[in-house]
């Protein structure tokens, strides 16, 4: 018998947090020098740099929803109805 741990997996939804990302800065968005909004990019490198250095998992994995309905769409027409679109 190993006495070796077991290995750790994350799976991250992509888009809730780029989703999340975007609108924690809002109301202080960042710019870069180009006037374009990074808020999205910064805080999502932020989240997996923490999950990385914090809980140093042996794999990640991110995922992303895709343009077309799933089959939560087809399950419940309202899947995501009122959540404000992603710019």
């Amino acid at each position: 018998m190993s006495n070796k741990p077991p290995a750790t997996m994350f799976l991250v939804d992509g888009s809730a947090l780029a989703y999340r990302a975007y609108f924690a800065f809002i109301r202080n968005p960042l710019i870069n020098s180009r006037g374009e909004n990074t808020s999205a990019a910064f805080g999502f490198l932020n989240s997996l740099i923490k999950i990385i250095r914090e809980e140093q998992p042996d794999y990640l994995a991110v995922v992303f929803d895709t343009k077309a309905p799933t089959f939560r769409h087809k399950m419940y027409e309202a899947y995501k109805a009122t959540r404000v679109k992603m710019p």
